[in-house]
């Protein structure tokens, strides 16, 4: 019998990810699994006539990054060419966004709508300098007359139009706006162009939804950006009808049969994790119950059943929107924002214990039907209600290991975090948010408030199940920036610490991008770190890690990705020997 490893690495730093971290210098890989971990005379005996052998020359191997929240098919349609980039540094200013608008206009065909991803009024000259200072339709009007154009948020939760847009769209002074949205007016009572939140469903019942084709490609320019970064595997954090208005259908139900179709051809080059996503903001518990169980039924003709390969594409649970986000002041907080106002639960309801009940019915529901729940939840007064509902639930129906975790988590309070490791629930985190908003949120919960945010070291020493995502297209997906922010706390416009005493080591961000996120899959036995047996997920970062500036670690590049064996990124030579 052939015992010959496929793959054998010698001379880096294994980082294995094991409960004592320890670390090795050689690796191989046998039929898509781990064969060996440990030293050159441990892994050389593998080595036959077919191995390839990779001289790792202090690289360093980890396991395969896992983006535990990550939009696959929004983050591909979100980027060029298939949307103007409209991120910082991309652009800088209103200025540079109506330029970029101009210049698509002498592209685009008649008739047809522009669309770009990624404006940040913190990064936007103007309204940095005039905080009162919002983008307008104005702004877009004077180079974009005849075309639509619809500008979404890096956060997704605001959109921008201009008066075409809101023409076609039937958004007049006497529009009013869905439950859980806002459509901005002036002083005059006109609409400036932005809509917040639920009111952008308005844009989306406009637009033309994506097509398969269309969702394809997204998915398939994903899958590339993602194998070039290391990543092997990602949760892709509701899909289903509530999807059905969010960014042309991106995050529908018809989403979830493109994954299966690339599956089975064979194009599927990360691990797909999926929450389905009955319902979307302003929901009610009757409606989210009965859709559910229809989502769920493997009868029904939308009925969700066992997938073909639950290790690269598996449905983990449900998603459900319990608030907002702090820039829109629509989180559910304790104490008020600058300037007034709390927030409050996005769910449908007329007051906030209406709004609790609501909630409330929804995670008990879920949870008696065997679900994961994954909460979209960022305000601390939201949170303490999301995590007290995840109690009540278990206690009400007590099962083993439900994994239930609040998703951005972003002012976790102290209660919450003995409420979660508790159950042994979790939070699921993003570095890279913290890093691009750090600054700007000082101006709606004040300088003490922006530094808590996103308190890893109090969950993690409280004992919560901590996994790290992106969030993308929120931010891009560059666990290499998460690692660092998690370890340095800096910001990205000024480069300020915020929050030092929520700092972590480098040991600790690695488990939230590895096993700790294998761990929200319900994969945690068989991924996430480098153990004989466990799949061969991979990914080679050149350079020491361990030894690097956490300043120079977004720097360092990404060479090689593996997933289940397989080299689906490979910027090195190869050394195979004879």
């Amino acid at each position: 019998m052939d015992v010959h490893a496929d793959l054998v690495f010698l001379g880096g730093r294994v980082v294995t990810v094991d409960a004592e971290f320890s670390v090795a210098s050689a690796l191989a890989v046998t039929g898509g699994v781990i064969s060996a971990v440990g030293g050159r005379e441990d892994v050389e005996p593998l080595v036959g006539p077919r191995t390839r052998v990779v001289d790792l020359k202090g690289a360093t191997l980890l396991p395969g990054i896992n983006d535990s929240h990550l939009h696959g098919c929004a983050f591909g349609m979100a980027t060029p060419p298939l949307s103007l980039d409209l991120g910082h540094p991309a652009v800088s200013s209103l200025a540079d966004v109506a330029e970029a608008v101009r210049e698509a206009v002498g592209r685009v065909p008649e008739g047809q709508w522009i669309t770009g991803h990624g404006w940040d009024t913190g990064y936007l000259e103007e309204c940095v300098h005039d905080p009162a200072r919002q983008p307008s339709r104005h702004d877009l009007d004077a180079v974009s007359p005849d075309h639509a154009v619809v500008l979404y948020s890096f956060s997704g939760h605001a959109t921008w139009v201009n008066s075409k847009a809101l023409e076609l769209m039937g958004i007049d002074r006497r529009t009013v706006a869905p439950p859980g949205g806002a459509i901005v007016v002036d002083e005059t009572g006109e609409p400036t162009g932005l809509l917040h939140e639920g009111a952008q469903a308005l844009v989306q019942n406009a637009l033309p939804p994506l097509t398969r084709q269309e969702r394809t490609d997204a998915i398939r320019a994903a899958l590339a950006a993602l194998a070039e970064l290391g990543i092997t595997s990602y949760t892709e954090p509701g899909l289903g009808p509530g999807g059905d208005g969010i960014m042309r259908g991106a995050l529908g139900a018809e989403t979830l049969d493109v994954y299966r179709r690339l599956l089975a051809d064979g194009e599927l080059t990360a691990r797909v994790g999926v929450l389905l996503l009955p319902t979307g903001m302003a929901g009610t518990a009757e409606e989210f119950a009965r859709t559910l169980t229809a989502l769920t039924d493997p009868g029904a003709p939308d009925g969700q059943g066992q997938e073909a390969d639950p290790r690269r594409l598996a449905i983990h649970g449900v998603k459900i929107f319990a608030d907002g986000i702090v820039p829109n002041k629509t989180a559910w907080m304790h104490q008020p924002y600058t300037g007034g106002g709390c927030g409050s639960l996005c769910v449908g309801g007329e007051s906030d214990a209406e709004r609790i009940a609501e909630i409330d019915a929804m995670i008990r529901h879920a949870h008696a039907a065997g679900h994961q729940l994954g909460v979209h939840v960022t305000g601390d007064r939201a949170i303490d209600t999301v995590a007290d509902a995840f109690a009540a639930a278990a206690a009400d129906h007590p099962r083993s290991d439900a994994r239930h975790y609040v998703i951005h988590g972003d002012f976790l309070t102290a209660h919450s975090m003995k409420v979660l490791a508790a159950h042994d629930f979790g939070v699921n985190m993003n570095p890279t948010i913290k890093w691009t908003v750090a600054d700007m949120e000082e101006a709606f919960v004040g300088a003490e408030r922006a530094a808590y945010a996103w308190p890893y070291r109090d969950a993690i020493d409280a004992g919560v199940r901590v996994a790290s995502g992106s969030d993308a297209p929120v931010t891009y997906p560059d666990w290499r920036q998460g690692v660092a922010t998690m370890m340095l706390r800096e910001s990205k416009a000024a480069g300020r610490v915020s929050g030092p005493e929520q700092r972590i080591g480098l040991a600790e961000a690695i488990r939230t991008y590895t096993i700790d996120a294998a761990w929200q899959d319900f994969a945690d036995d068989w991924k996430g770190s480098l153990e004989p047996g466990k799949a061969a997920d991979l990914c080679v970062l050149d350079g020491d890690l361990l030894a690097a500036d956490p300043h120079d670690i977004p720097k360092m590049p990404v060479v090689l990705t593996v997933m289940g064996g397989q080299v689906v990124h490979d910027a090195l030579r190869d050394t195979q020997r004879d």
